[in-house]
């Protein structure tokens, strides 16, 4: 796979590295399980909404009007 930043990115990415005394592949490849992980966890979070809000819905509905 080949990562294609603009010069922009592949600065920010440089200084940050340069500042962790990391290698570039290291902060980007952090960066990338960060995202997924967070994007996972969001989409986990979506789907047990999507169980219990109607199950809960008479409730929201009270709790929202109180």
């Amino acid at each position: 796979m080949t990562l294609r930043l603009t010069d922009e990115e592949a600065d920010a990415l440089r200084r940050q590295a340069e500042r962790e005394d990391r290698s570039m592949q290291e902060v980007a490849r952090e960066a990338v399980r960060e995202y997924v992980e967070r994007r996972t966890h969001t989409a986990r979070v979506d789907d047990a909404l999507d169980v219990l809000a109607p199950r809960y819905a008479d409730l929201l509905d009270r709790l929202g009007k109180a």
